[in-house]
């Protein structure tokens, strides 16, 4: 976000966010008991919190983190009032310059007002908007979390600033919450759960964003688009199969070309090529490839809807900086989907993309989620293709299509994609953070861009309507959020390895294999723990890598044919019928089942 769109921002704050702007405020005049000479960049309220942007004599360390709250606290407790006041913009200038203070010149040189904000708390007196809390005193239990560095204006040309991040709350009971939440989305960082549990690796041999899946992580991947696809399959959608290359020409009829080129990978040359337009690209979307396949032939009227959905490669030239484990990458596997239909299907599709979505979530039991309705900024109409007409006729259609659903939305203006509004699903994890999972687009724009028809039951041509539909968006983010959201115990039918057989000495090795072979027969991923470890070392290793089940296997069990079953949860099912166990376990597989 531009230091400009922050401020201006800053106006709308809500309560809790007029704190914590507050907390920035007093954070700085500690700074500034501790640092005369320090340099003054923004301090704005944040998503959970605020920061403030300092150019300092020296680096701060984390050791510095427990002084500067000391000075917060006594601030605090001094009960400073915040006062505002207007400034006209040569004296504000005149009075940063005279202190040196070349961050809030420039930002007075960049604003249009005939006067400036200015705040002041016992000895800071800072350029700001507000809004403030009355006084120092009701500024809530607050923590300094972090020390990192930060571009001024986000311009790796201009200097780095030290940038503390920092937490406040109404009371230490959200405050407490708050630090658990922390504490625990750091035991389920999946880039962490992703090495102890071998599903993933990120190597320096290979880009930035490119990720690897070792067996573990395969399996997981499998089953995840296993269960979409055919899902999908229930619900009329037919497979198919793109490459991972285009030619720029196709990307320019898209219009990706002029809209989305930052995005994407340079070009490459092709053998015969004439002109750009006959060079290479590695596939940034399908939507193109996928009209290309509904192009290869005549349709009627009677045909449509027709879906196409492929997991597909992407790729995509994300900037270094925001790439995040599984969750932001630069090769990502879309299970992407295109409707071509007849205008009068599109509240039929509409509906059958969300009960589709709807099925997916609650099977993988993530349902707390809410809607997004996204539509485009007439502020910015440069942003999108296709004029005012094409436009609302799409907005209406897709509002209406919600509406009659029943879906309840929130309106996202700016939000939509540069051919067409559409419909997010906003995923909320264990731990109440939100994902942009699913996604549906109404488009009316790509079908006049690659001149894509239908014959009608009058026998001419006509234009059909396109749905482009994720179900989980990218296997790999959707993979990160499973793995955040389950602290990677994953739901049996998931888990890459679902039970362990565990013989308590040699002599029940035998035995332990014929366990063995009996679960994969009846298509239960199990393996032995040959290792020469005590029994209950296996037990807990099998626990921390996860494994739902472990099967415990020695004189007695091999005698009854029956296997001892302790859970990973350390629930001790005591000894079961072999015969038993399978049925158990498999009838919660078939189902998809969360228990144990």
């Amino acid at each position: 976000m531009s230091v400009e769109v922050e401020l201006e921002e800053s106006v709308n704050y809500t309560p809790i966010q007029r704190m914590r702007h507050s907390a920035a405020h007093v954070m700085a005049e500690a700074i500034q008991e501790i640092f005369p000479d320090a340099k003054f960049a923004i301090g704005p309220a944040i998503e959970d919190g605020f920061y403030y942007d300092f150019d300092l004599p020296r680096a701060l360390t984390p050791e510095d983190l427990p002084e500067i709250e000391k000075r917060m606290a006594r601030i605090v407790k001094g009960k400073y009032p915040f006062l505002r006041d207007r400034w006209p913009r040569e004296k504000a200038l005149e009075y940063f310059q005279q202190k040196g203070q070349v961050y809030k010149v420039e930002l007075i040189e960049n604003l249009p007002d005939a006067e400036v904000g200015i705040y002041q708390q016992n000895n800071f007196l800072d350029l700001c908007r507000g809004p403030h809390v009355e006084n120092t005193s009701q500024i809530g239990p607050f923590k300094l979390m972090r020390v990192a560095g930060a571009y001024w204006r986000g311009d790796e040309h201009r200097p780095m600033l030290q940038r503390i991040y920092g937490t406040a709350w109404f009371n230490q009971e959200e405050l407490d919450q708050y630090l658990w939440r922390l504490e625990e989305a750091q035991k389920r960082d999946h880039r962490k759960l992703g090495r102890e549990l071998k599903l993933f690796i990120l190597s320096e041999d290979l880009p930035a964003g490119v990720p690897m899946f070792l067996p573990n992580g395969e399996l997981l991947r499998h089953e995840m688009e296993n269960y979409v696809r055919q899902t999908q399959e229930r619900y009329g959608y037919q497979h198919v199969w793109t490459s991972n290359l285009g030619k720029v020409r196709l990307y320019k009829t898209s219009k990706h070309w002029y809209t989305y080129r930052e995005n994407m990978f340079p070009v490459m040359k092709g053998e015969q090529e004439t002109s750009e337009d006959d060079s290479y690209m590695l596939k940034p979307m399908n939507c193109p490839h996928h009209i290309l396949l509904y192009k290869s032939q005549m349709h009627s009227y009677r045909e449509l809807p027709i879906r196409y959905a492929e997991f597909a490669t992407l790729y995509r030239y994300e900037k270094a900086g925001t790439l995040t484990g599984l969750a932001r990458v630069r090769s990502l596997t879309q299970d992407d989907a295109h409707v071509f239909m007849r205008p009068d299907q599109i509240q039929q599709e509409f509906d059958n993309a969300i009960n589709l979505t709807l099925e997916v979530f609650n099977t993988y039991g993530l349902t707390d989620y809410w809607v997004r309705l996204s539509l485009r900024d007439p502020q910015k109409a440069e942003e999108y293709v296709g004029d005012d007409g094409v436009w609302n006729t799409a907005e209406s259609s897709l509002r209406d299509a919600a509406e009659r659903k029943g879906l309840k939305y929130e309106v996202a203006i700016g939000e939509a994609a540069f051919y067409g509004p559409k419909v997010d699903f906003m995923v909320r994890d264990a731990l109440g953070r939100e994902w942009q999972c699913s996604t549906i687009q109404l488009d009316f724009i790509q079908p006049e861009n690659f001149g894509i028809e239908y014959i009608g039951e009058d026998g001419q041509a006509h234009r059909p309507v396109m749905i482009h539909r994720a179900v989980t968006g990218s296997t790999e983010r959707f993979m990160a959020l499973l793995i955040e959201h389950f602290a990677g115990a994953f739901p049996l039918w998931l888990a890459p390895v679902q039970a362990m057989v565990i013989p308590i000495a040699d002599r029940h090795q035998d035995y332990a294999y014929q366990v063995l072979a009996k679960l994969k027969e009846a298509g239960i991923r199990s393996e032995v723990d040959t290792r020469g470890e005590r029994m209950n070392a296996k037990i807990r290793d099998a626990q921390l890598q996860k494994i739902p089940y472990m099967l415990v296997v020695g004189d007695k069990e091999a005698a009854a044919e029956a296997v001892s079953v302790r859970l990973r949860t350390n629930v001790d099912l005591k000894s079961m019928p072999l015969t038993q166990f399978i049925e158990r376990a498999g009838n919660i597989i078939s189902a998809k089942g969360m228990e144990l």
